[in-house]
């Protein structure tokens, strides 16, 4: 099956994967100009597949002087025009999802049915939502009367740096290339190390689309060395980047002393709050789902549950016997509920948590441990979805971001309670609220500190709303008209009468 999948050429478009993955400069799939690469692992088998650009500065200077010279026609391009080409390459995912989906999930070690069911057709989406959205993106106008008439152009940056992480990797790496190639920029692009392979497939889907070259320039590496190199650039003049807010802060020490604009989507320790008059079966449902969807390898996870005191040993009892039903699995089987890790890195990461959980006292209910398959996934970094008690809000546990399959129960007495536990440490995604009362349901979504709020539902998401969180979880947001607003800067023009 996977042999299939990387050796094969539809509707005219090679998506093979090469063992030697290739830079997207100017148009032209090159190597790095080093010679030089990084080896890239199937998480679910341990071993290499692939090897992918180890790109430095030199590598972003050729596709920032690329860029530059795309930018003047592009810039002036028609919306017409660019909703031509976006939605075309939108069209060109939908028609290779199949083979998209199976790179996703030897790149990442997610689910095969979770990429065909989740993260192509959101990569899609992403471009079809843009593509149409520029078409309607307009700008303010404000009268003075008889005196004069203020109308704001909204006019693209220039070269922006747009920066993915590798949880969602192709879902992520389109949501902000999309919007900003809508608004007329010229992007340097670069994945995460970690999952490259649909990015370098996209490369082909969007010579494919008729993309002109220099337009988009993809850029694999390290974040230390081609990830830097972007932010640093004196002609890149933003950065959009979605990762750990330890990189956040790094970007933000290299791009804020220069004044770049700066979108930062962070990490999250997000809160689920469940309160007894909730509807128990759809909220014990969704939380399996947000506690445990993609591994836990998701920003907006619920790794907090917090429960009313009068319904949790039910809610205990009922969900570890849920979670205990999750199979854990090879990513290529349908029955698989929990794939691989995504690196022997975050692998390590994640164990460590959770014995550092039980040195702070905390009590596993169910998982804790590694999983050891048989077969072809033998050497695969696999975990045991894993419920942990008996902690209180101001452990590491509950303080630091984890990002695996791991998530903590708390109890709480009432809504003030519910509320200081939920905001009780220094991130501020994503939270929800689980409850039959719509004013209390008002009520906490209001006193939350968390940037998008769920009511009785979880990652049901509008492409149209602002997406982003606050405290340490980021500054700035995406999504519909803020992303627009984003890679544009406005100018108000004043005309006197």
């Amino acid at each position: 099956m996977i042999a299939e999948a990387v050796k094969h050429t539809t509707k005219g478009i090679d998506l093979s994967i090469p063992f030697y993955l290739e830079n997207m400069v100017g148009g032209n799939l090159i190597g790095p100009l080093s010679g030089q690469f990084i080896d890239n692992v199937n998480p679910a088998t341990g071993e290499v597949f692939c090897k992918i650009p180890d790109s430095d500065e030199k590598d972003i200077e050729a596709a920032v002087n690329a860029a530059k010279k795309a930018f003047p026609h592009w810039s002036v391009t028609p919306a017409e025009e660019r909703f031509r080409i976006l939605n075309t390459i939108a069209s060109l995912i939908d028609e290779n999802l199949e083979e998209l989906a199976m790179a996703e999930t030897i790149d990442n070690g997610k689910p095969l049915w979770l990429s065909k069911r989740v993260d192509i057709p959101r990569a899609s989406a992403n471009f079809r939502f843009f593509a149409t959205g520029i078409m309607h993106f307009a700008a303010e106008s404000h009268s003075m009367e008889d005196k004069a008439i203020n109308y704001t152009l909204r006019q693209p940056i220039g070269i922006v740096g747009c920066i993915s992480p590798w949880n969602l990797p192709l879902y992520l790496f389109t949501w902000k290339i999309a919007p900003a190639l809508a608004a007329g920029n010229c992007v340097i692009a670069k994945p995460s190390e970690v999952t490259p392979v649909t990015a370098f497939l996209f490369s082909r889907i969007c010579k494919a689309a008729g993309l002109p070259d220099g337009v988009l320039n993809i850029v694999h590496g390290r974040g230390d060395r081609a990830g830097e190199a972007i932010v640093s650039h004196p002609a890149v003049k933003a950065i959009s980047f979605t990762g750990s807010t330890g990189a956040g802060a790094r970007i933000a020490s290299i791009a804020a002393p220069v004044f770049k604009k700066l979108s930062l989507e962070l990490g999250g320790k997000n809160p689920n709050v469940i309160f007894a008059d909730c509807d128990w079966e759809k909220m014990l449902k969704t939380t399996i789902q947000s506690s445990f969807a993609n591994q836990g390898q998701i920003c907006l996870c619920g790794s907090r549950i917090l429960v009313e005191e009068s319904i949790y040993e039910k809610f205990k009892t009922a969900f570890v016997e849920q979670v205990q039903k999750l199979k854990v699995g090879d990513p290529l089987e349908e029955t698989s509920r929990q794939g691989a890790v995504v690196s022997k890195q975050h692998f390590d990461k994640v164990m460590r948590c959770i014995e550092r959980a039980r040195e702070e006292g905390g009590k596993i209910l169910c998982g804790g441990n590694a999983v050891q398959l048989q077969g072809r996934c033998a050497n695969g970094y696999f975990i045991e979805p894993t419920v942990i008690e008996g902690l209180g809000p101001s452990c590491e546990t509950n303080l630091e971001e984890i990002f695996g399959p791991v998530v903590t129960l708390q109890s709480f007495r009432n809504e003030a309670e519910a509320l200081e536990l939920a905001n009780a440490c220094n991130y501020g995604l994503s939270a929800t609220i689980w409850t039959q009362d719509i004013s209390r349901a008002n009520r906490v979504a209001a006193k939350l500190e968390a940037g998008i709020i769920w009511v009785n539902c979880w990652l049901l998401r509008d492409l149209r709303t602002p997406f982003g969180g606050m405290k340490n979880s980021g500054v700035g947001r995406e999504g519909g008209w803020e992303a627009l607003r984003f890679f544009t800067e406005a100018k108000n023009v004043c005309v006197q009468l």
